[in-house]
């Protein structure tokens, strides 16, 4: 992964969970070591998409820095920013909107998702061109690479539509980013559903251990004594096998031997031990983090800077080929 840019992030929504923690975040660690130039944007623009405000802006931001640095991204090595703090970026927003068409916006089977789902009476503009924005986040910082999963497909097929139609237009500037599909673990809430911030179902990363274990002591499973590891038919108990089996680095089917007929209340002590235990050091970096809002704001302030330099060359760049150079 050497030489290679990675852009990927998150909405500052609510504190991340054990799903972002299993699903996306140890991949990105794992990019970083991997030596690949790791972009992450906390999309706070991208709050408004579903919502009519940002409430908790300010916290939700620190909660989700605090999360990227406890588990290991390093500003060091990886730049992370806010959407808001880089108006280069933005303003890439609309020579890409010149790029498609209204109707080809409302095709995207994503955004139709989110609009069935979303909490706001009408739908805001910037729902439908918030794939648009996105693209604008991956094309400002040429990520090569975009780890996404097969529901986001669309929006980095949108991004590659804008890439060639801006170079055809225009020519040659940006290049096509080609997707990172992971298998990201099926890991459910506690309520049975799919763990998620906004369905309070969900374990945070910064969650005490006490309340981790009152959570799991909380978690729906079945009847049936035995326990096996069978996501089609027993969804709930898998889901906590594999839980334990991920903090573990083991075999879902082997935890699930070793639990055997130790019933519900068995495999619930073996997955908060097993999760405590994973998240120890996380939790305490976290902590110990957590101390220094100001060392948080330095390194949001630094991370701002640095995607500010490459997105100001980008839309020079832009600027340059579509001819709006004046000086």
């Amino acid at each position: 992964m050497t030489g290679i840019r990675v852009l990927t992030g998150d909405r500052p929504t609510g504190p991340l969970h054990i799903g972002h923690y299993f699903g996306s975040l140890r991949n990105r660690v794992r990019l970083q070591g991997q030596g690949a130039d790791l972009f992450v944007v906390i999309a706070d623009y991208q709050v408004l998409t579903d919502r009519d405000v940002a409430e908790n802006l300010q916290e939700y931001v620190e909660e989700l820095l605090l999360d990227y640095l406890a588990v290991g991204i390093d500003p060091a090595a990886s730049t992370i920013f806010t959407h808001s703090h880089v108006a280069s970026l933005n303003q890439l927003l609309l020579p890409l909107l010149s790029l498609v068409s209204v109707a080809e916006l409302r095709r995207n089977p994503t955004v139709k998702d989110e609009i069935a789902a979303s909490r706001q009476a009408r739908v805001s503009g910037l729902m439908f061109t918030y794939p648009v924005h996105q693209a604008a986040d991956i094309l400002f910082c040429g990520a090569d690479v975009v780890p996404v999963g097969q529901d986001q497909l669309p929006h980095l097929e949108l991004t590659r539509l804008l890439a060639r139609r801006f170079n055809e237009r225009y020519g040659q500037l940006f290049t096509e980013p080609e997707a990172l599909l992971g298998e990201a673990p099926a890991l459910l809430g506690v309520d049975g559903r799919k763990m998620s911030k906004s369905r309070e179902n969900a374990i945070a990363l910064g969650a005490g251990e006490d309340e981790t274990a009152n959570l799991i002591r909380r978690a729906k499973t079945d009847a049936e004594r035995v326990i096996t590891y069978e996501p089609e038919r027993r969804p709930e108990v898998s889901s906590l096998v594999l839980l334990a089996a991920l903090c573990q680095d083991r075999r879902p089917e082997d935890v699930a031997e070793e639990v055997g007929d130790g019933g519900a209340g068995r495999l619930k002590a073996v997955v908060t031990e097993a999760l405590n235990e994973h998240l120890r050091p996380i939790r305490a970096r976290r902590a110990e983090l957590a101390r220094d809002r100001g060392e948080l704001r330095r390194i949001l302030c630094a991370g701002n800077e640095k995607a500010n330099a490459v997105a100001d060359r980008t839309l020079e760049a832009v600027r340059d080929r579509m001819g709006m150079v004046y000086s």
